[in-house]
């Protein structure tokens, strides 16, 4: 394998952090212990963070610079709730949220505060599926709504947090006041269009919603590919095993030519050009966009830390099955696929 093999953490963990990653972990320090002893040990676990190996431990020194802090490390907390969630350190995570909530101050830190903890829950209650952990994500969810009415990402929360506890009428208000906020093509509109007309896709294995523009300029979003079956593909062009599976890609490709199946081989090369002259050079006619390497968004949005590595998912975009690997697709492909066409519309009778 191209790097080291790990198993892969629940998708919707991924899927949950990628909504507020931006305003919930900056990358600067100025939220940071003031403590000097828990400046250092603060400092790290930031260095420990940098290798997944040693995440555990990072987690751990975070959790301590905080204590050492008095519990008013910001920074701490937020990467608590962060390494929590990835490590399935729940006690952890929460921890952090709930001194995010106690020690904000502004209304735009409460709401922010609230939300963050409701997203939190929303992943734990997903994995653990426990429907009271979905209670205190709609509990948390209203109390960010309290703070500032007009949180579009609270509606949205609120919204899966409803679907979880299977109020799918509550559930779909709130939906729609997220799609009225939200532009048409942003992702998690699209998604929230689909929980709108299916909220018991909520309590499904849904993969993240994204959107990319693939090789040939085309903008593609995974919610666009409803009622297809898609075919997800990390690899590189450096990758030896990667290469050594081309050959079951390509006839895979040719098997489904005319099938409703969508093949998007999510490249982690680097160097552009390289990728497109492989490409072009293999006749590897399906799909293509380049993330640029494991912690490209894509990648870390599906959690790939070994390549070649394969999703399956259904038309209604539920996970069905992941390999690490070159395995042997065609069996579930063909199946996903009988079922696709099964519920495609058929065709207008000739008179």
């Amino acid at each position: 394998m191209a790097q080291r093999e790990m198993p892969v953490r629940i998708i919707l963990a991924c899927f949950a952090f990628s909504l507020f990653a931006a305003t919930a972990f900056p990358q600067d320090n100025s939220d940071g212990p003031t403590d000097e002893k828990a400046k250092k040990t603060y400092a790290n676990a930031l260095e420990e963070s940098k290798s997944r190996r040693n995440l555990v431990f990072a987690l751990d020194d975070f959790k301590k610079a905080d204590k050492q802090d008095g519990g008013h490390c910001k920074a701490c907390q937020k990467l608590m709730m962060k390494y929590g969630v990835e490590l399935g350190e729940w006690k952890t995570a929460e921890q952090g949220a709930t001194e995010m909530v106690e020690n904000a101050r502004e209304p735009r830190d409460v709401a922010l505060a609230h939300y963050q903890f409701a997203v939190l829950l929303n992943t734990e209650g997903k994995q653990r599926h426990k429907e009271e952990i979905f209670v205190r994500a709609h509990e948390e969810a209203t109390k960010a709504l309290a703070a500032a009415p007009n949180f579009p990402d609270a509606f949205l929360m609120d919204g899966i947090a409803l679907a979880g506890m299977s109020k799918d009428e509550e559930a779909r208000q709130r939906f729609e006041q997220f799609i009225k906020v939200r532009p048409p093509d942003d992702p998690q509109r699209q998604r929230a269009v689909r929980y709108l007309a299916r909220p018991e896709l909520v309590r499904a294995k849904m993969v993240p919603p994204f959107t990319v523009t693939t090789l040939d300029g085309k903008k593609l979003s995974m919610d666009d590919l409803q009622g297809k079956v898609v075919l997800l593909d990390f690899w590189a062009t450096w990758c030896a095993p990667c290469r050594e599976a081309l050959p079951h890609m390509q006839q895979v490709a040719k098997k489904f030519k005319d099938e409703p199946l969508v093949i998007l081989s999510v490249s982690l090369d680097s160097n552009e050009q390289a990728w497109k002259d492989f490409i072009e050079k293999h006749e590897m006619t399906w799909l293509h966009y380049r993330d640029g390497g494991f912690t490209g968004p894509i990648s870390r949005m599906f959690a790939v830390n070994a390549i070649p590595h394969t999703f399956t998912i259904d038309t209604d975009g539920v996970l069905q099955e992941e390999h690490i690997g070159d395995a042997s697709i065609e069996g579930k492909l063909k199946k996903l696929i009988a079922r696709a066409r099964e519920s495609q519309p058929a065709p207008p009778q000739v008179k």
